[in-house]
């Protein structure tokens, strides 16, 4: 069974610094949540605090309910996954997986049951008596999740355990933690710099900077409704206009920019003297006149990327913008240096504040 974990106002201040600034959010039982950020925003901190390893200097962490507070990693109901994975080479996968039961004093019939058990999740019903040598990557990781799994964790802990796997094999694992997490309804709070694996995986997204929590939502409402510039830059691509907010408080907003003025929509918390730029998705900006905004470009290169490609463009002011299409047969595309027209929905321009 899983439980929740509950953070309230915490602060971690490392003498002068303070990694972790003021941060609450409740994680549901069952829940598969991801902190994403840049390196250094304090997400591994936060991580840290919830496994026992280190102490909140401000607030407090609660699982399912019980204060941790003076409880050590040991005695918490979590298990947490290291980026080394620090598996035991001298040992088989059994073993391996074993250990933590061996340790709180399981005879070894129990064990191993409950290793071929917890193999069968992970789907390796045949690696008990491998070495981990004899092991790939993506093997390994199951392996170190079985591991975890096997004392009975309510929460487990992941701390960028992908990042030392290749882009394709990444791709796969992430359907495999995903598919684990759902068979097993253990609480999973997972730690990435990566916006796509964070998207892919989880059931809610907290976006952090500079130790703040700036906005946590589904993955859909990150992507589609970022709260400021920083998670609209950090999670997904966007062209960026710079300008001021003009008839704010009309039905619709209008942005002037060095290129004229562009309908839009305005993000929360705007005031007429908030500092803000316009933020438009790629895939939103399309070669034409045919919607509300219509900006002239000189196109300055075709990148091609397979199932993509992307048409950048620059504005009579400097700006570039990109407009990006799914590749498919007889798909036309201009060429660098011709003169075209980008054109955008006034939805798809927002107004956000720059954090």
């Amino acid at each position: 069974m899983s439980e929740g974990v509950e953070i309230s106002r915490v602060s971690v201040d490392f003498g002068r610094f303070r990694a972790v600034d003021n941060v609450s959010v409740d994680i549901r039982p069952g829940e598969f949540f991801s902190f994403l950020g840049p390196s250094g925003c304090g997400k591994t901190t936060i991580l840290r605090a919830i496994s026992g390893f280190l102490e909140p200097t401000e607030g407090s962490i609660s699982i399912g309910g019980r204060p941790m507070r003076g409880i050590g990693p040991n005695k918490r109901p979590t298990a947490l996954i290291f980026q080394n994975l620090a598996l035991f080479p001298l040992m088989n996968v059994w073993e391996n997986i074993s250990f933590g039961l061996k340790v709180r004093g399981i005879d070894k019939a129990e064990r191993r049951r409950r290793a071929e058990d917890l193999l069968r999740i992970v789907d390796l019903p045949d690696a008990a008596h491998k070495m981990i040598a004899q092991l790939s990557g993506g093997q390994k990781q199951r392996i170190a999740i079985a591991r975890a799994l096997a004392v009975e964790p309510k929460v487990m802990l992941l701390d960028e355990p992908l990042s030392a796997l290749d882009l394709k094999l990444r791709q796969h694992m992430r359907s495999e933690l995903r598919a684990i997490q759902e068979r097993t309804k253990v609480t999973f709070i997972y730690i990435t710099h990566d916006q796509n694996e964070a998207l892919a995986m989880s059931d809610r997204v907290g976006v952090m900077s500079k130790g703040r929590l700036q906005q946590v939502d589904t993955p859909e409402r990150i992507y589609n409704d970022p709260v400021n510039g920083f998670v609209a830059s950090f999670v997904g691509e966007n062209s960026i206009l710079e300008g001021r907010i003009q008839q704010l408080d009309r039905s619709q907003p209008c942005f002037v920019t060095a290129d004229g003025a562009i309908a839009c929509v305005a993000g929360p918390d705007l005031t007429n003297a908030a500092r803000t730029k316009v933020y438009i998705r790629p895939e939103t900006i399309k070669i034409g006149d045919e919607q509300v905004n219509t900006l002239p470009v000189v196109v300055n290169s075709v990148i091609f990327e397979g199932n993509v490609v992307s048409v950048i463009g620059r504005t009579e002011s400097g700006a570039h913008l990109t407009s990006q299409f799914t590749n498919r047969p007889g798909l036309m595309l201009p060429s660098v240096g011709e003169q075209i027209k980008f054109t955008f929905a006034a939805d798809a321009a927002k107004v956000l504040k720059v954090e």
